[in-house]
């Protein structure tokens, strides 16, 4: 199976023949919705409609089309115990082969989905903001990993994400869209402050979370009340990141501790009807 970043692009120019297979009915409890689909070749697979046994039935159907050079026929599955797999509801799916025309019609709808991801803006390419930016990489989010630093952002090896090099921080956040997370967490606490003011004068932003203490959290609170004057901007900070519930300072579990609460900050945010309607009006 392809890596979960790699560009639809790439697996078209690799494979020669192709069928698209998509959830097109989803009645009861299903693992995927109708907004789900995947690609089969003879020797690989791009995205998936679930897992599961419906999926390797789904994959076997879609290839035996592809060696007997046939349409494959519409599939409509029950999830029960005769296919051991216990979801309890339908799915229905549709086979199509891939020609140029339909290539170019998945691609521009994965362009369309990927830039209507949520953006995260990671402040800080030291060992957490990599890790926490590795994490963030496999989730439907477009993360940009941003530093003062050009050593630091050549050296991060991240694939699938944005870097950006400036020397001023706060205005990537002022040019953000709305809806955008920011996670800051630089080799510089006055910095960490700036950017933070900056992230949490936008009322539109879905996440603003900050690394640290509580020692740190109090002494941004003091400077915050003293240059802003504003104490209630303070309540949407998120700091620590990732929680207190689990004391663990490695920074992969501070990535993976705090990927999950980004992406339910982010997904809530992105699905809220008010939200949305400020988006079509801007």
């Amino acid at each position: 199976m392809p890596a979960a970043r790699e560009d639809i692009r790439d697996f078209l120019r690799r494979e020669r023949a192709v069928v698209l297979v998509e959830v097109t009915g989803a009645a009861g409890s299903t693992p995927r919705d109708t907004d789900a689909w995947m690609l089969v070749s003879e020797r690989a697979i791009f995205a998936t409609i679930g897992g599961g046994q419906l999926e390797y039935m789904a994959i076997d159907h879609a290839r035996r089309a592809l060696r007997l050079g046939a349409d494959a026929e519409p599939m409509s599955v029950p999830l029960g115990p005769e296919i051991g797999q216990c979801c309890g509801g339908r799915v229905g799916l549709s086979f199509a082969a891939v020609t140029p025309a339909l290539a170019s019609d998945l691609i521009a709808r994965s362009d369309k989905e990927m830039a209507s991801r949520p953006h995260v803006y990671v402040f800080g390419a030291g060992h957490v903001g990599d890790a926490l930016a590795m994490a963030l990489s496999l989730a439907p989010l477009r993360v940009v990993l941003v530093d003062t630093r050009e050593d630091e952002l050549t050296a991060s090896t991240v694939p699938g994400i944005e870097t950006c090099l400036t020397a001023m921080p706060e205005a990537v956040v002022r040019d953000a869209p709305a809806g955008s997370s920011f996670v800051i967490l630089t080799h510089d606490h006055a910095l960490d402050f700036l950017i933070a003011a900056e992230a949490l004068k936008r009322p539109d932003a879905a996440y603003v979370g900050m690394i640290g203490s509580k020692t740190k959290r109090a002494t941004f609170k003091s400077w915050l009340l003293r240059e802003i004057g504003n104490p209630d901007l303070f309540e949407n900070l998120v700091c620590p990141i990732g929680g207190t519930a689990i004391k663990d300072k490695r920074p992969t579990v501070i990535a993976a501790l705090a990927t999950a609460e980004i992406m339910t900050a982010a997904l809530i945010w992105s699905t809220s009807p008010v939200n949305a309607a400020k988006e079509v009006s801007r």
